[in-house]
């Protein structure tokens, strides 16, 4: 019988999921879901499918994360975003598990100057935001051992996210126009499961005490900040190998000029002093994890070559 701890693993094929099994693969027994098995929106299945695993943690890296579509589909995004959490939280309480969940800026509406702070008054401006919020706070009404990471802009080599459009529509496109006065935080999928299990890694040795002092919020995302016009310049600058050199002209624009049915804040930029004071855990720069996932895309292009070649 194996003394790893047991780990549920929701949302494992979005690209947080994907991230995490990478990232705790020698470190546990791992039980991975998602909506091919589960729907998050009927409470039973999530009741059972967390009853079935028995874990000792678990990761909830599932989102309902249509920004723009949640503004008619309200319903599915409480149900995914704030119910379930709410579910996993009663069952993880119940059992003494530890529950670890990802929420998000667009809590917050863009309004504040500077990095917003875990003490900062939300107030989202789109249905997304505010699911998101209620899972939060559904969460911490329950209480129990949980760790709620807010982050942002989240990006990866898998899944559907800002660097890959960008880089599928560079290869459809000859010019693009990006938003260049919304500010935040772009934090590769990488970096995010990463610090995840550093965090975890030390919860589970006792290295930070007991649960009543270190379960709580903690924004975790990567260092520095950018516009989205800001990112895709540097997304080009450094994919260029990966398009053959066809990089796009990229156009700055208002957000009032690209009109989406969310409204988005302009600044969305967090702290991470209180995750570095506690924790001891800094995540690299935007432009160094960019790099990495850049990398890991070349690596996988180069693979499928030789694949093909053989």
């Amino acid at each position: 019988m194996s003394n790893l701890p047991r780990i549920l693993i929701v949302g494992h094929a979005g690209q947080v999921g994907v991230e995490l099994q990478r990232s705790f693969f020698d470190a546990a027994e791992l039980i991975c879901q998602d909506r091919d098995t589960v729907d998050l929106a009927v409470p039973d299945q999530v009741c059972a499918m967390v009853r079935r695993a028995a874990p000792d943690i678990i990761l909830n890296a599932a989102a309902y994360t249509a920004v723009d579509r949640a503004e008619s589909e309200p319903e599915a995004a409480m149900a995914v975003n704030a119910i379930a959490p709410g579910i996993l939280a009663e069952e993880a309480q119940r059992t003494g598990a530890l529950l670890v969940h990802y929420s998000t800026d667009y809590i917050f509406d863009g309004s504040k100057t500077g990095p917003w702070a875990e003490s900062d008054k939300p107030n989202p401006l789109n249905v997304y935001g505010a699911s998101k919020l209620a899972g939060e706070e559904a969460i911490q009404q329950i209480g129990g051992k949980y760790l709620i990471f807010r982050t942002s802009w989240v990006y990866g080599p898998h899944g559907n996210n800002f660097l890959l459009t960008m880089l599928r529509m560079a290869k459809e496109r000859d010019r693009l126009n990006i938003v260049d006065d919304q500010f935040g935080a772009p934090t590769s999928s990488i970096a995010l499961a990463d610090a995840t299990r550093a965090v975890v890694a030390g919860v589970l040795v006792g290295r930070y005490g007991s649960s009543d002092s270190w379960s709580g919020l903690y924004h975790m995302t990567c260092d520095g900040s950018v516009t989205w016009y800001g990112f895709a310049q540097a997304i080009f600058e450094r994919a260029s190998d990966l398009l053959h050199g066809k990089v796009p002209e990229v156009r700055p624009i208002f957000s009032a000029e690209f009109i989406t049915l969310a409204k988005r804040p302009r600044n969305s930029v967090l702290s991470n002093e209180k995750l570095f004071t506690r924790f001891g855990i800094e995540l690299d720069s935007w432009e160094t994890a960019l790099d990495e996932v850049i990398l890991r895309l070349a690596e996988r292009k180069s693979d499928n070559t030789q694949g093909r070649e053989l």
